[in-house]
C-alpha cells in the first residue's frame, strides 16, 4: 500500500462484504443473519460487524430485530414496479436524446455486450451476465449525454443488481429470449425508432422481477 494511503476499517469492510453477499444474491430475502457467525466467518469482532448491519438497515437492506439478528429483506412489490419505470423513464430518455453521432458509437458497444451476454449464458456465470445486463442498459442512458440522468441511474444500480441477481435461473431460462429482446433494442437505438424502442423496453423490464420483501 503506498504512503498517505490507509487500510479500510473493519467495519468498511464489513459492511463491504455483506453488501456485496446481499446484492450478489448470495444470502436470499427471509435469511436472518447473526452477528457472532458474522464476525466468525469475516474474521473480525462484533463490534465493526454491528456497525455494518446498521448501516445496511439504514440503506433498506436488512431489518434489524434485537436478541434476534438482521433479517435480508427483497425488494417490495412497489419498489419493483418503481425501479422498472425509473429505468425505463431514464433510458428512453437517453435514447431520444442521442445524436447521430452517439449512436454510431455506442452501437459497437452494444453488440459486444451482447456477445458478452451469450458468453456469459454459456458459461453459466451469472456475476458476469449481471454486469453485462447491466452495462448493456446504462448505455442507452450514457448516449444521451445528459450527466445528470447517468447520475440518477447509477443511484439504481445497487437496486438493478440486486433484482438480476436475485432473478438467478431464470435469467438463464429466458436468456435467449432476453438476447432477441435486447438485440431489438440495438436496432431501435441504432435506427432512431424510439416508439419501438420504448415498446421493446418495457415489456423488456416487466419479465424481471425480484423477490418481494420478506414478512
Amino acid at each position: 500500500m503506498s504512503q498517505g494511503q490507509s487500510s479500510p476499517s473493519s467495519a468498511e469492510r464489513a459492511y463491504d462484504a455483506l453488501r456485496a453477499r446481499i446484492l450478489d444474491g448470495e444470502v436470499p430475502p427471509g435469511t436472518m443473519l447473526g452477528e457472532s457467525g458474522l464476525a466468525a466467518e469475516l474474521g473480525m469482532s462484533r463490534t465493526p460487524v454491528r456497525a455494518a448491519l446498521s448501516r445496511l438497515q439504514d440503506e433498506g437492506w436488512i431489518a434489524i430485530y434485537p436478541r434476534r439478528g438482521a433479517l435480508v429483506r427483497g425488494l417490495g412489490q412497489r419498489a419493483v414496479g418503481e425501479l422498472a419505470e425509473a429505468r425505463v423513464l431514464l433510458e428512453t430518455s437517453g435514447e431520444r436524446a442521442a445524436t447521430a453521432a452517439a449512436r454510431v458509437e455506442i452501437v459497437p458497444r452494444l453488440e459486444e455486450l451482447i456477445a458478452t451476454h451469450r458468453r456469459a449464458l454459456a458459461a453459466g456465470d451469472l456475476p458476469l451476465l449481471v454486469r453485462t445486463l447491466q452495462s448493456f442498459h446504462r448505455c442507452f442512458v450514457e448516449a444521451g449525454g445528459n450527466r445528470v440522468l447517468l447520475e440518477l441511474y447509477g443511484r439504481l444500480a445497487d437496486r438493478h443488481r440486486f433484482a438480476l441477481s436475485s432473478a438467478g435461473a431464470s435469467l438463464f431460462d429466458r436468456g435467449e429470449e432476453a438476447i432477441s429482446e435486447h438485440v431489438l433494442l440495438l436496432e431501435c437505438f441504432r435506427d432512431g425508432d424510439s416508439a419501438g424502442f420504448e415498446r421493446t423496453l418495457r415489456a423488456h423490464v416487466s419479465e424481471h422481477g425480484a423477490p418481494y420483501e420478506a414478512d
